[in-house]
């Protein structure tokens, strides 16, 4: 899946790109089952809130057949490997949940003004490619972006280590205000299986979850196999050290497995 001139321009403006439906609902919802089974395994790559209920599972392509197809679905790194030019490795694995009621917030932030300052990584040759799990609506804590907030560059921020479970690298209000006014905010929303790929530099944060509708949202974060991390502080399975590009895997390979599940019930 390689993108075109007109998909190339608008993520070179707007730092960001989606795809509604990009996977079919068969494969959202294996994922989806996949989540929830990773989300009730007691292993330390698993955090939760202060509720009990799961916030964050790390690096689920490891110990998990389906995000390890994920983690190499062409679907996904072609589009990344075009704009980055060239190989790419797999620098973080999440699966983010906001849990119906309790889904906490994730701060304003850049992703790469954390991989800059915790992990070393050069360069902002690095991006977020995040596939919905749930259907996303204005409801259940989406994503929210600030289009064009990635041309700013790298922008001061504060570690907070208190608001959630997560420490994170946070801008303040004066400054989201700033870029907000200028480049306004959008909450890219759609059914199960869409798809968004964005800027390691575009601002971006995501309100908490009162809804009774949780959202489940996988995110890999690639990287150019030229650009990988100098720094070893966070745990490996948080910011990995294996800098192997990435072997794609054929556009069926979900699929594959959606297949044998239906025929293992049968």
């Amino acid at each position: 899946m390689y993108l075109n001139d007109a998909q190339l321009k608008k993520f070179d403006e707007d730092g960001y790109l989606f795809f509604p439906e990009m996977f079919s609902s068969d494969e959202a919802s294996l994922l989806k089952d996949e989540a929830d089974k990773v989300y009730l395994e007691d292993r330390k790559e698993v955090w939760k809130e202060s509720s009990g209920v799961a916030r964050t599972a790390f690096a689920a392509h490891k110990y998990n057949e389906a995000f390890g197809r994920l983690g190499a679905h062409p679907r996904l790194i072609e589009p990344v490997s075009q704009v980055l030019d060239g190989d790419i490795y797999m620098h973080q694995f999440k699966l983010n949940a906001k849990a119906a009621f309790d889904g906490a917030v994730w701060q304003w932030h850049q992703d790469y003004g954390t991989w800059k300052r915790d992990d070393g990584m050069p360069e902002p040759r690095a991006m977020n490619i995040a596939v919905f799990l749930d259907d996303v609506t204005a409801a259940n804590g989406p994503l929210l972006f600030i289009p064009g907030s990635h041309k700013v560059g790298v922008i001061d921020a504060g570690h907070d280590l208190k608001t959630t479970s997560y420490p994170l690298w946070t801008l303040d209000n004066d400054k989201v205000l700033e870029l907000a006014k200028r480049g306004g905010c959008v909450a890219p929303t759609g059914p199960a299986g869409s798809m968004l790929m964005f800027s390691s530099l575009l601002v971006h944060a995501s309100p908490p979850n009162i809804s009774p509708f949780g959202r489940t949202i996988v995110y890999l974060s690639l990287c150019h196999v030229n650009n990988h991390i100098r720094e070893f502080k966070r745990e490996e399975w948080i910011a990995h050290r294996d800098f192997t590009p990435i072997s794609k895997l054929n556009d069926n390979c979900l699929n594959e497995l959606v297949n044998q599940r239906v025929t293992a019930a049968e």
